[in-house]
Parts: C-alpha cells; sequence; structure tokens
C-alpha cells in the first residue's frame, strides 16, 4: 500500500493543513507543525489545523509526503516555487534547510529556535515530552565569530538551560558540521 500523501495549503509563508486526521498524522510523525491554537500540544489528540513553517513545508514536499497548494490560486505549488519562497522568508535558506535535513535525518526534532534567539530548538523525543536540549544558530565557513558573539550566545544558551550548537554548512561540499561550547564556572 503507497504511503499517504498529505495536502497543505499555503497561506502567506506558512502552510495549513485543513483536514483533522491529516494533521494528528503528521504531527505524530516526528513532531511536524503545530496545531493551531495549542501552545504545547501532547501527542496527536487534538482537533485543529496544522501550521507548517516553510522550512518544515519544503522538507516535507522534498519527502514526497505532502502537496501543497496556492491559497489565492488552488494551484499546485511547485518545489522550485517553494524554494523561492523560502528563499524569500528566510535568510540562508539553503543552508538552514541543510543543517534542517541533516538534524532530521539524526533522529532529532527540529523547531523554530526564535524564542530562543536562534535559528533553531532541537528535541531528541519531541515537544511538550522533553524540553529541547540544544538551540542551533547556522552558519557557512566563510562567516565570522566573534568572542562578543560566543559570549553572547553562551549567556542566552545558559539562560534558557540548553546547550548552543553553531551548525556550519557548507554547500559546497554539501557537509554540516556542528560545533557547540561548555560553559565553566571558575
Amino acid at each position: 500500500m503507497p504511503e499517504k500523501i498529505y495536502k497543505g495549503e499555503l497561506v502567506e509563508n506558512r502552510i495549513v493543513v485543513w483536514n483533522l486526521e491529516s494533521s494528528r498524522k503528521i504531527f505524530s510523525d516526528k513532531y511536524f507543525g503545530k496545531p493551531l491554537g495549542i501552545p504545547k500540544p501532547k501527542g496527536d489528540d487534538f482537533n485543529a489545523p496544522l501550521i507548517l513553517d516553510l522550512i518544515e513545508g519544503y522538507h516535507l514536499l522534498e519527502k514526497k509526503k505532502i502537496k501543497i497548494f496556492d491559497n489565492k490560486t488552488g494551484k499546485l505549488v511547485s518545489k522550485r516555487k517553494l524554494y523561492e519562497k523560502c528563499e524569500k522568508e528566510y535568510t540562508m535558506f539553503k543552508e538552514k534547510s541543510m543543517v534542517y535535513n541533516e538534524l532530521r535525518r539524526l533522529g532529532y526534532i527540529v523547531t523554530p529556535g526564535i524564542k530562543f534567539g536562534s535559528d533553531f530548538a532541537v528535541y531528541e523525543h519531541g515537544p511538550g515530552i522533553d524540553h529541547a536540549p540544544y538551540i542551533i544558530q547556522v552558519m557557512i565557513p566563510e562567516s565570522e565569530l566573534s568572542a562578543t558573539g560566543i559570549v553572547l550566545a553562551g549567556r542566552l544558551a545558559t539562560t534558557v538551560r540548553k546547550k548552543f550548537l553553531i551548525a556550519i554548512a557548507d554547500d559546497r561540499r554539501k557537509q554540516v558540521e556542528f560545533l557547540s561550547f561548555d560553559w565553566w564556572r571558575a
């Protein structure tokens, strides 16, 4: 039996899965998206549409798990068109997508990290089950990182009780490397 392909609707800079059964299935399959109006969902016992960030929708589109339709025209959104939309919405989209895909490949649950002042928050089990042990900032090999930037990141991570990681996305080598910092008190 072929795997089900879900239907989403591109609304501004989000993808909405209106079908409630599909919403629950997508969410319960490695915690993609967030149910509308439910800040900390626990499991798939909800009756709300699912809201996906563009990067999540793009990942699911790449994996052929979702078809996305434009809410204004009703037409199918191609992978290329969604990529162009993502590039407009995210700085360094290609690199962030590389990091997102690598973390998902490694089995982590990845959510937007905006509330932690980073690109991603990363969970081992999922939101509502455990706290995100990591926050990730995406950089490219040519990026400069100042001592002040390191201290600011460390203070932020310490404040929210997370480990701060830098993900270096090297598009030329098609590789992602992670750097972490340990903070010591004397």
